[in-house]
């Protein structure tokens, strides 16, 4: 017989065991703190965010969050003071979600939250009036089991377009920059990938909300699984012109924000086990193929080290190695050359510019190799998708009545593998070379002869040698890598260039805007020479003086003869004697 003791364990262990299988969610904690931006102060307000927030909050409400602290339109001390309490809920809560939607801005590789009393006159602004993510994950880190952070700020900013730079180096990016969460058990979501934005939506709600809306509080889905579907929707209803991202991973098992119901053990059949773990495979790879980082698919490969969708896991790590070789690749033969430019410009010695010119030589080589296997590592991953999918694809084709489930996992499939039509890949091209300052026509999906030179353009300052005959999947990959303008802005005749725009040049009084587009003072007017008027044409005195006088003999309209002078004036007794009557004497000078 059992002692006292004995039983009394028993009946405790039997207890904590259906506890834990009957309904271990009952007991979770969830907490949600939901905000929304909108009437921005010393920007043009935004239409969606407080709808968005007031939806998302609404939502966890009614899936049975224990706390939904809904906040709108708060200034940056309002907001931290927020957080700060919200730290305090979920320091004994299961799950913690933050969502926020509004502006957001990434400087220097790190995102910001914008309140909406933010000027952000100066890029340095950002540290004293904005809210950094990393102060979002502060908040929900006591959090146990899953800590959620959901972002619609990927928006076009208008503080970005009209700030100083202090600092010509300090880089402001287009959308959010991507992010690598150091804590476990943490997922961030961004409406749009990273360096990319958003769309707001014509509707009173923005696409990503919309599709939150409709499937992260479902009963026993996994949240990762959720997301999943969100960016199928926003895919969808953007045209691919938006693809949310998810960045971080959990464990293996499933996490879902709502728990699934409780049913029956015998009210569905059970599959074969055979079945269970091959269904259980495919959906983990897609789950890892959504997030599509090495720590997604490396867990995949710790749960599933074997099999068929291992090897798929394994082709997808080599392709994301051989991108990290080639970029790494890239930036060294960029090093290379401006070593080597350098070395030259400064007149140093052959032997060190031989060497110099060896090491690019080296690190050329050695970018064009990753270039080319990163190219087959795509091929070989792209090749091994479409027989999945084709696998797949006659799998179903033979089950003679598959579930609904099975049908929307077969959907699912089928837009994580596919690509996008031709024509929105190269609008998406398009929209990427005008965000890195290549590209000042519009994003059409003509990839006619502009486009082509805005490719060249981009390969020249870049580094790069894409093929400018086609836009390629190959091609968006790469140009997304850059966070922030490649090619220089060039402005018209009249402007310069003022941070990421061009503005008029505007001359101070007396300067005028020369050919070169500088400002350049007007010169004074220098005296013309003209001739002197007759008047003034005369002889000087000291020249009169050293010049023999000069008579003129004018003819008297009087009577003349040898009584007379030449003026007609009766001559004197004396003036006859000596003949002033005749004409030379008056040429001599005697006679008047």
């Amino acid at each position: 017989m059992m002692s006292g003791s004995q039983k009394l364990c028993r009946w405790a262990l039997a207890a904590a065991t259906f506890l834990l299988v009957s309904g271990p969610a009952v007991a979770e904690k969830r907490v949600a703190l939901v905000l929304g931006n909108s009437n921005y102060q010393n920007v043009a307000p935004l239409a969606n965010p407080v709808n968005d927030s007031a939806r998302i909050a609404a939502t966890l409400k009614d899936a049975g969050f224990d706390v939904v602290d809904s906040r709108r339109d708060m200034a940056a001390a309002e907001t931290r003071r927020a957080l700060r309490d919200f730290a305090d809920r979920a320091r004994d809560a299961d799950i913690a979600v933050v969502y926020y939607a509004g502006h957001g801005i990434e400087v220097d590789g790190a995102n910001y939250l914008i309140p909406v009393d933010a000027r952000l006159e100066r890029d340095t602004d950002i540290y004293d009036e904005g809210l950094s993510l990393d102060r979002i994950l502060i908040a929900i880190e006591p959090a146990k089991k899953l800590r959620l952070v959901i972002l619609d700020a990927c928006r076009d900013n208008p503080f970005s377009r009209t700030m100083k730079r202090t600092v010509a180096s300090r880089a402001i990016g287009q959308g959010l920059a991507k992010v690598e969460p150091t804590s476990p058990n943490v997922l961030i979501a961004y409406s749009a990938k990273a360096g990319s934005t958003a769309a707001d939506g014509d509707g009173k709600n923005s696409p990503f909300t919309a599709a939150l809306s409709h499937h992260l509080t479902k009963p026993g889905l996994d949240v990762r699984r959720a997301f999943g579907f969100v960016r199928d929707e926003v895919l969808k209803t953007t045209n691919n012109r938006q693809e949310p991202f998810v960045y971080g991973s959990l464990g293996g098992d499933d996490v879902p924000l709502v728990p699934a119901p409780r049913q029956a053990p015998a009210a569905a059949a059970a599959p074969t086990p055979a079945q269970s773990a091959q269904a259980e495979a495919r959906r983990d790879y897609e789950l890892a193929l959504q997030i599509g980082n090495k720590s997604a698919l490396n867990a995949f490969l710790a749960q599933y080290p074997d099999g068929f969708y291992a090897s798929l896991a394994k082709l997808q790590l080599d392709k994301i190695a051989a991108e990290e070789t080639r970029v790494a690749a890239t930036e060294k033969a960029r090093l290379a050359e401006q070593e080597r430019a350098r070395l030259a410009a400064e007149g140093a010695q052959k032997s060190q510019q031989a060497k110099a010119e060896a090491e690019a030589k080296a690190a050329e080589q050695a970018r064009v190799a990753a270039e080319k296997a990163k190219q087959l590592a795509q091929e070989q991953a792209a090749a091994a998708e479409q027989k999945r999918v084709a696998a797949e694809s006659a799998t179903a084709d033979k089950a003679s009545a598959p579930a609904p489930a099975d049908k929307d996992k077969a959907v699912n499939v089928a837009a994580l593998a596919a690509g996008p039509p031709q024509a929105d890949v190269t609008k998406s091209v398009q929209a990427e070379l005008r965000r890195v300052g290549c590209l000042a026509g519009n994003a059409d999906g003509n990839w006619n002869s502009v486009s082509q030179r805005s490719l060249t353009l981009f390969n020249r300052y870049a580094g790069t040698k894409l093929d400018t005959k086609v836009a390629s999947i190959d091609t968006l990959d790469t140009i997304k890598l850059k966070s922030s303008r490649v090619c220089p802005l060039v402005c018209e005749h009249g402007y310069k260039v003022d941070g990421e725009r061009c503005t008029k040049i505007t001359c101070a009084e007396g300067s005028f805007l020369n050919d070169d587009n500088e400002c350049e003072p007007r010169r004074a007017k220098k005296p013309v020479a003209t001739r002197d008027r007759p008047e003034s044409r005369r002889v000087p005195e000291a020249r009169q003086a050293r010049e023999p006088r000069q008579v003129i003999v004018r003819r008297s309209q009087g009577p003349t003869g040898a009584g007379y002078s030449s003026t007609g004036r009766p001559l004197t007794g004396q003036e006859r004697q000596v003949g002033c009557h005749s004409y030379g004497a008056i040429m001599s000078g005697v006679c008047p």
